[in-house]
């Protein structure tokens, strides 16, 4: 099996201002156990921005990516042949398809800190799943990497 003419691999990690606001958790941690003395002080600071570090990285350890003939994002896996035509989604539309646009049935892979987006239309008549929302800081490579996975699959 051949990879993909044009791979792709994003991880949708968080923004850096999460980084400053991890810091600032700690420091929030270390006030609060001020009263108790320097070594709480310290221990608060330490473990608060470290928690709240982890849980930034985590948040932002997805990944979507095109592997051979499929479309990997998060915990799904997605053959490119039950897959349609992929639109791009300005901030705007995007915004749009994520509320009043959205279908229950959509798979959503959302990062309210990335404005942009793709809709790609699920074709498999045994799936429900209308459509995928794939928040993405490079929807245009994305849908060009599905596009010549699909035409390497056929």
């Amino acid at each position: 099996m051949q990879p993909s003419a044009a791979p792709y691999d994003e991880r949708l990690t968080a923004p850096r201002s999460w980084w400053l606001i991890s810091f600032l958790v700690g420091v929030a941690f270390a006030l609060i156990l001020l009263p108790f003395g320097t070594l709480p002080l310290l221990g608060g600071l330490v473990g608060g921005t470290a928690v709240a570090a982890i849980m930034a990285s985590a948040y932002g350890s997805l990944r979507i990516r095109v592997v051979g003939d499929s479309l990997i994002a998060g915990e799904a896996k997605i053959p490119v042949a039950a897959l349609g035509e992929a639109e791009i989604l300005d901030p705007e539309e995007a915004r749009a398809w994520r509320t009043h646009k959205a279908d229950t049935r959509a798979f959503l892979l959302l990062r309210s800190y990335i404005p942009r987006a793709l809709k790609v239309e699920v074709t498999d008549p045994d799936d429900p799943t209308p459509y995928l929302y794939l928040s993405t800081r490079e929807p245009e490579r994305l849908a060009e990497a599905l596009k010549a996975a699909r035409t390497a699959a056929a």
